[in-house]
């Protein structure tokens, strides 16, 4: 086992060696320029179409190989859709994205940015790339995020390629507002974390096993500098304490299946009045399907099942290195879907956590057995006052909302609109499910147990949220009991029957995000993108004093 620990130890150091490091700053380094950098201009057409050469020493970047004639004309030919033109053969080039943005995209345009720079060609010899990012202040946020997912850091490639240094030089056209140090500072542990979360997401499972995971989130959370309280079970302690959805999972795996729960406390704020967070992501290292095996065309990728976990892990050291001014905790459900002679069996019955029984008619629906004891350890002994779920959860995901917008579902409206706000901020967005439990859920009854895990016939609820709902019914759907009675009596809130409608309180918001499409885009290049990270900053930043965040 230590020599095991060992290689899968040297393999991710020598994959962060062979990777690019990545540097934001503020205004033009003049140090950086041609021909010895590589250089793109990046930005919306409308900033870019009023560009100067001679303004703000953008000139001295690019002389004596680009002159005053030959960026006028290189400006000209910028389309209204967006797209590259070169200024000097491939080291230096504009990029433009397009101004055309729909109710539903993000006013950033963040996926075409991403798209524009994976499309940036390396050139052998030059080691450094400097992305010239116009952006108004708003944006800033979003279009950082979408280049540093651009940039993967994963590779066990031999030969080394690509850049040793990346920098992304902020120029705000509009100057009507400047980022902080505190802002580029948040801005860099964000786009690190996001490459992080794609690292791990790349790695496949012969090297991120279970425990291989939990080191690493040992080690990332080390790297906040925060005082972070620890809290693991594993293996057959699962089983023990009851962790039925999570212990039935992996156990058929080598490695065994894991539940850690980061826990970060800022001073004075330990009473029950607190605004308590609790992110619980799925972790599941490699997923086969269970006895209910996935085909030959749909197992690989299933390395990716873990982004989820990945995702909570990357905003929580974000939030926590950040200064977050409430309790915040992360919670891994960490297994591996495996096969073997001890695997869970279809028509298995199977305790979870919350004491609820689930009649096991689909193995390969496995995510929402390990996030239901995550959310309801979140509930019930962390006492957290918000619950956000996040898995790559159901392949009905793409079907149902698309490839660009993961879904959402929620028993808070509110939590649900400021989620959706959050995505257009932050760039990777969001749209939500119909939230009716009383409607839909019926089709997850079983005649000998509390629930089935999964609906194998036609079903009354999209598929998507009767995933989600299976996890929030672990709580009871975050305490709301009488949905109905509450509108009817004027709700509990302010001009509403406090003691008639005691029973309506709701114990705690809840969200289930389910981001499985967005995860890897093969229309790109099939690598991972990192998302959540930047959506769950975004959602979370009224606490934490960081204005380009909110």
């Amino acid at each position: 086992m230590l020599i095991n620990s060992l290689k899968i130890s040297n393999l991710c150091i020598f994959s962060r060696k062979m990777s690019s490091t990545l540097q934001i700053n503020l205004g033009l380094n003049l140090e950086r320029k041609l021909p010895d950098t590589q250089i793109v201009i990046l930005g919306r057409k409308k900033f870019l179409k009023g560009l100067e050469f001679e303004k703000n020493q953008l000139s001295k970047k690019f002389e004596p190989l680009v002159g005053n004639d030959l960026f006028k004309k290189a400006i000209n030919q910028i389309e209204t859709n967006g797209g590259s033109v070169p200024l000097y053969l491939d080291l230096a080039k504009i990029v433009s994205v397009s101004d055309d943005i729909s109710r539903h995209n993000t006013p950033s345009n963040a996926y075409a940015i991403t798209r524009e720079v994976k499309a940036i060609k390396s050139i052998k010899g030059i080691k450094n790339l400097s992305i010239l990012l116009y952006c108004d202040f708003s944006n800033i946020m979003a279009s950082c995020a979408a280049i540093a997912r651009a940039f993967p850091l994963f590779s066990l490639k031999t030969t080394k390629s690509g850049y040793e240094s990346i920098e992304i030089e902020l120029v705000l056209p509009n100057e009507e507002e400047k980022p902080t140090d505190s802002d580029i500072k948040f801005l860099q542990n964000l786009c690190t974390n996001i490459r992080e979360c794609c690292r791990l997401v790349d790695t496949p499972a012969d090297i991120l096993h279970t425990e291989a995971f939990l080191d690493e989130a040992l080690s990332q959370i080390e790297q906040t500098g925060k005082p972070v309280t620890k809290t693991i079970i594993k293996g057959e302690e699962l089983k023990e304490k009851g962790f039925g959805g999570i212990y039935s999972v992996g156990r058929a795996s080598l490695h065994p299946p894991i539940f850690a729960c980061f826990s970060y406390i800022p001073e004075g704020k330990k009473d029950e009045n607190s605004s308590s967070y609790a992110l619980v992501g799925k972790g599941i290292v490699y997923d086969t399907g269970g006895l209910s095996l996935k085909g030959k065309t749909l197992m690989p990728t299933m390395k990716i099942d873990m982004a989820g976990a990945a995702g909570v892990l990357g905003a929580f050291c974000t939030l926590v290195k950040t200064g977050f001014n409430q309790p915040l905790h992360c919670l891994l459900c960490i297994a591996e879907n495996h096969v073997s002679p001890t695997a869970t069996r279809p028509d298995d019955i199977i305790k979870l956590l919350s004491g609820k029984t689930v009649e096991v008619n689909n193995t390969d629906a496995e995510g929402r057995l390990v996030l239901a004891d995550g959310v309801f350890y979140a509930k019930e002994i962390l006492k957290a006052k918000t619950i956000i779920d996040m898995a790559t959860l159901t392949g009905f995901q793409p079907m149902t909302i698309g490839r660009f917008h993961a879904a959402i579902l929620s028993n808070c409206e509110q939590l649900e609109n400021e989620c959706v706000i959050a995505g257009k901020k932050s760039g990777e967005l969001v749209h939500p499910l119909p939230f009716s439990p009383e409607l839909h859920f019926s089709d997850m009854s079983s005649k000998v147990a509390d629930m089935k895990n999964a609906c194998l016939g036609v079903s009354s609820g999209p598929p998507t949220a009767l995933a989600g709902l299976f996890i929030g019914t672990q709580i009871d759907y975050g305490g709301r009991k009488n949905v109905a009675a509450a509108v009817e009596n004027g709700g509990g809130g302010e001009g509403g029957n406090e003691e008639k409608n005691e029973e309506t309180k709701i114990g705690a918001d809840w969200l289930h995000i389910d981001m499985c499409g967005l995860t890897a885009l093969e229309k790109w290049d099939g690598r991972a993108t990192g998302y959540g990270v930047a959506l769950l900053c975004s959602l979370l930043s009224k606490h934490v004093d960081v204005k380009i965040a909110k």
